[in-house]
């Protein structure tokens, strides 16, 4: 947890006043009660990741539960309106801005995205339903999507369309 905490703190330059770090330490703790075994034990760290959750979900306008299964050096770039599923898994190195939401496509149905590393979310994108976000993707503000997104690609609109990403390297 330590670990992943520092990395976190140097992710946001050890800047209290970015609310994704704060999220992120909420998160943090949520995930690391999970490694008590003893349910008795455990059950003091719940109910104050409980409170802790509430409060950073007030305070920001983030809601990151612990069931997420987050990669490293996750930016939350904005201030408030994201929700994220519990189920959704979220590579490393994804910046997510304000007014997303990733998730379900429609209560009762199972399934949510897996976002691979290096993604990019623009401001009011959302990504629903049970598909995959490939790596180095670039979501467009607003866009949403509801199919699979290979890697190298870029999705804009409503609904989102997909287009090969065009590659900077190499170019004078």
């Amino acid at each position: 947890m330590f670990e992943h905490i520092r990395e976190d703190w140097q992710t946001y330059d050890g800047d209290l006043s970015r609310q994704g770090l704060g999220v992120m330490l909420v998160y943090r703790f949520g995930r690391w009660r999970y490694s008590i075994s003893q349910r008795w034990l455990r059950l003091p760290f719940s109910f104050a990741y409980r409170i802790l959750k509430l409060l950073s979900q007030i305070l920001t306008g983030i809601d990151l539960p612990c069931e997420v299964q987050v990669g490293r050096r996750l930016v939350i770039e904005h201030f408030g309106d994201i929700i994220i599923s519990g189920d959704t898994v979220i590579g490393d190195d994804v910046v997510i801005r304000n007014g997303v939401t990733i998730g379900l496509k429609r209560t009762g149905i199972p399934g949510a995205p897996v976002i691979g590393n290096r993604v990019d979310i623009g401001a009011g994108a959302k990504i629903l339903g049970a598909i995959t976000i490939g790596d180095d993707v670039a979501i467009g503000a607003n866009a949403v999507v509801l199919q699979d997104v290979p890697a190298n690609s870029i999705a804009v609109g409503v609904p989102a369309i997909i287009k090969p990403r065009k590659s900077t390297r190499g170019a004078a």
